[in-house]
């Protein structure tokens, strides 16, 4: 059994510690920020399940949330950045917290630039990370990023 569990995926893992993390919390509150563009969409800008909250991923917009910000992946990751940065004080958190990141990128040549401005946010002890090109994102924006930060 034990063999099973160690074979799972690494989110997988972070899934089932969020459950087991919820079941002793209570459940899930739900949490939100006017610092950010409002969900746009039937999501939650931010779930808490004990000490762990998870950022839904975020994306360029402007801050009413209807148009695209940015024209490069510089400027777009450095957007997407500051946003989580802002979901993650509304907390009491910093990027000192997060403990996953999830990078969405439309065009995957555009990670040397998108890890250089990630490395102006993350400098000490950065948190783990997936990164994975697809094939289209929201409002075709150039990069989405998503975290799980720990409290």
């Amino acid at each position: 059994m034990l063999k099973r569990f160690v074979r799972l995926p690494a989110l997988a893992l972070l899934a089932a510690a969020a459950v087991l993390a919820g079941c002793a919390s209570g459940g899930k509150t739900i949490h939100t920020t006017t610092e950010v563009y409002p969900a746009i969409g039937p999501y939650s800008q931010m779930v808490q399940t004990g000490n762990l909250y998870f950022l839904a991923g975020v994306i360029p917009l402007n801050k009413a949330g209807n148009a695209v910000q940015g024209a490069t992946i510089e400027e777009q990751t450095k957007l997407v950045l500051d946003y989580i940065g802002a979901k993650l004080k509304a907390q009491g958190m910093s990027y000192d917290n997060v403990v996953m990141s999830t990078v969405y990128l439309k065009n995957l040549n555009d990670f040397a630039t998108m890890n250089r401005i990630y490395a102006e946010y993350f400098k000490t002890a950065p948190p783990g990370r997936a990164t994975v090109e697809v094939s289209r994102l929201p409002r075709d924006v150039l990069v989405e990023i998503a975290v799980i930060a720990s409290k």
